[in-house]
C-alpha cells in the first residue's frame, strides 16, 4: 500500500458514540479521493462501548484505548508522535464531511508551502455560522467583549469584535491568526518546527488557538476556507451539552477559563503586570457570570 499523504486523528469522550459514528460513516462516504490516508481514533476512557463500535463496524480505524481521561492535547500528541504523513488533520468526533472537503481542504494546503494549518466553514446543525472558525488572537478587551455578548450587541465595533476576526467574511477565504481544532489540517514541517499541543491545556481548551500562535511566531500561515463547510454539532461531543443545552456543567466552566489563563500566561504576560492583573480579573469575572448563567439555565432546564 502506497504511503499516505493524510493522517485523520480524531478523540472520543464519554457520550459522543453515536456522533462518532456518524463522522466515520461521513468519513466513509466522502473520503479523500486524491491520495492515500489513514484514521486513527483514541478513545479518551469513554467507557461507553466506542471501541466495541469501532472494531466491529470500522476495522480499518486504528484505535487506542486509554484507562483515563488524560484530555484532548494528550490524546491528538498520541498520534501525532507516531504518525508521518506530510499531513495531519485533527477531526472532532462531533463533525460531518461533506463531499469533497478532503479533497479541497487538501488543495489550499499544498498549494500554499508557508501554511501550517488550514480550517474550512463550520455549519451549525442549524444552519448558522459557528464563529469559532476563523479567530484572530484576542486582546485583553476584544476576549472579555467576546465570551461576556458584548461584541454581539455592538458587532460594529472592531475592536470589540476582534476575536472572531469579522474582516473575513464567513464565506471567505484567506489569512486568519487561528482556525478551530475541530477542523484543523496541519503540515507535518510545521508540526516537528512548532511543536505538539500544548498538553497543560485542560478540556475544553484553547490548544489549537495557542498552536496557531506559535506557529505564527514562527513564520507560519494560517488559512481559512469560507468555501468548504461541514457540520459541527457544537459542544456536542459531551453529554451534559446534549442533555441539557448549550451552556457548560461547572467542570467545563472551571477547564474553559482556565484555558483562557493560561493562554493569556503564555502569549501575552510578562510585559505590563497591570495589564495582566486586569486580563486575570477579567477571565475570573466573566467565570463567575458564566457559572451564575449556566446554574440558572440548569434549573430551568430541571
Amino acid at each position: 500500500m502506497a504511503e499516505p499523504l493524510l493522517d485523520i486523528v480524531i478523540v472520543t469522550s464519554s457520550g459522543a458514540r453515536e456522533l462518532l459514528r456518524d463522522c466515520l460513516l461521513s468519513l466513509r462516504r466522502y473520503p479523500l479521493t486524491s491520495a492515500p490516508f489513514r484514521v486513527y481514533l483514541t478513545d479518551n476512557a469513554s467507557n461507553d462501548g466506542t471501541d466495541a463500535m469501532i472494531r466491529t463496524e470500522f476495522p480499518e480505524v486504528e484505535l487506542v484505548v486509554l484507562p483515563r481521561d488524560r484530555g484532548f492535547p494528550y490524546a491528538n500528541n498520541h498520534w501525532l508522535v507516531r504518525t508521518s504523513a506530510p499531513l495531519a488533520l485533527l477531526l472532532n468526533p462531533d463533525t460531518v464531511l461533506t463531499e469533497g472537503a478532503l479533497d479541497r481542504m487538501v488543495e489550499v494546503i499544498q498549494e500554499r508551502p508557508r501554511v501550517a494549518a488550514a480550517g474550512c466553514r463550520l455549519v451549525l446543525r442549524d444552519g448558522s455560522f459557528d464563529h469559532a472558525a476563523k479567530r484572530s488572537f484576542p486582546t485583553p478587551l476584544a476576549a472579555v467583549a467576546h465570551f461576556t455578548g458584548i461584541a454581539r450587541r455592538f458587532g460594529s465595533s472592531p475592536r470589540l469584535a476582534q476575536y472572531t476576526a469579522p474582516e473575513l467574511p464567513e464565506d471567505g477565504s484567506g489569512e486568519v491568526d487561528s482556525v478551530n481544532g475541530a477542523f484543523m489540517l496541519m503540515r507535518r514541517e510545521a508540526i516537528e518546527e512548532v511543536g505538539l499541543l500544548d498538553e497543560n491545556y485542560p478540556t475544553p481548551g484553547l490548544e489549537d488557538l495557542d498552536w496557531c500562535f506559535r506557529a505564527k511566531e514562527r513564520g507560519w500561515r494560517v488559512w481559512y476556507e469560507g468555501t468548504v463547510a461541514i457540520t459541527h454539532v457544537k459542544g456536542g461531543a459531551t453529554v451534559a451539552a446534549r442533555r441539557k443545552g448549550r451552556y457548560r456543567s461547572l467542570r467545563h466552566n472551571i477547564a474553559f477559563h482556565r484555558s483562557l489563563g493560561r493562554f493569556y500566561r503564555n502569549c501575552y504576560a510578562g510585559e505590563r503586570p497591570l495589564v495582566d492583573l486586569a486580563a486575570y480579573l477579567a477571565v475570573g469575572i466573566k467565570f463567575v457570570v458564566s457559572v451564575t448563567r449556566s446554574t440558572i439555565a440548569r434549573r430551568g432546564f430541571n
